[in-house]
């Protein structure tokens, strides 16, 4: 399918390339032809649909349109994990944790075959923004760059309750403090994060001031000023 989009009074039209794909249970829409690949996390109990419905691929219209990302919307999980309120912290992060397999053996593999190329970019804003960094935190090998738009790193956000292993491995507020060996070692190489350096991993903090929005049209003008330094 072709999504044709044409930029206010610009005669110029951008072109792009859109597919649904069925991914062992997980719809995925992936827009472009050509490019590196960038997978995006939907907001807190988002929909796969909203980066097409908010005007975030069209932000990024003519990066797509011009060879240089491929972009991947995935679904979200939240409403079985970490959003269910009648389950405590621990029991959401468990089931976070059927989340994270889907993408490391379903999803991954899928797009690093469509795209032929082994490493992600993962970008996501509010929640969206916790996946995409605690992926690349956790797995730098196959997401070396996340950029989080307006993120929340401490899933202690989420509720109370039991806490142990599930919590701490998928809270960056937590395990980065301790973390230590190759991992880091790994991680201070590759990785550029938008999240705290004490652990002396690359990073970069871009903070746009009171005036803007924790909302979409902010997350728009971010996302297409910051993904073609990546791409």
């Amino acid at each position: 399918m072709l999504a044709t989009q044409q930029r206010g009074n610009d005669p110029r039209r951008v072109t792009v390339i859109r597919r649904v794909v069925e991914i062992d249970g997980g719809t995925v829409l992936a827009y472009g032809h050509y490019g590196r690949p960038v997978v995006t996390f939907p907001s807190e109990n988002g929909e796969v649909h909203d980066w097409e419905s908010q005007g975030m691929v069209d932000a990024i219209g003519e990066l797509l349109d011009g060879g240089k990302v491929k972009l991947y919307c995935v679904p979200s999980f939240d409403r079985e994990s970490w959003t269910r309120s009648d389950l405590p912290l621990e029991e959401r992060a468990r089931r976070h944790g059927h989340y994270e397999w889907w993408v490391l053996t379903r999803l991954v593999p899928f797009i690093q075959s469509d795209a032929h190329t082994a490493e992600l970019l993962a970008v996501g804003a509010s929640f969206g923004a916790y996946h995409a960094v605690n992926f690349c935190l956790k797995r730098a090998d196959l997401f070396p760059v996340a950029i989080g738009m307006s993120g929340v790193y401490d899933v202690a956000v989420q509720g109370g309750g039991e806490r142990g292993d599930s919590v701490y491995f998928n809270n960056p507020m937590d395990y980065v403090a301790n973390l230590a060996g190759d991992h880091l070692g790994w991680l201070s190489a590759q990785a550029s994060l938008l999240l705290v350096a004490e652990k002396g991993i690359r990073h970069e903090v871009d903070l746009w001031g009171h005036d803007v929005p924790h909302d979409w049209p902010s997350w728009r003008r971010q996302i297409a000023h910051h993904l073609p330094r990546f791409v």
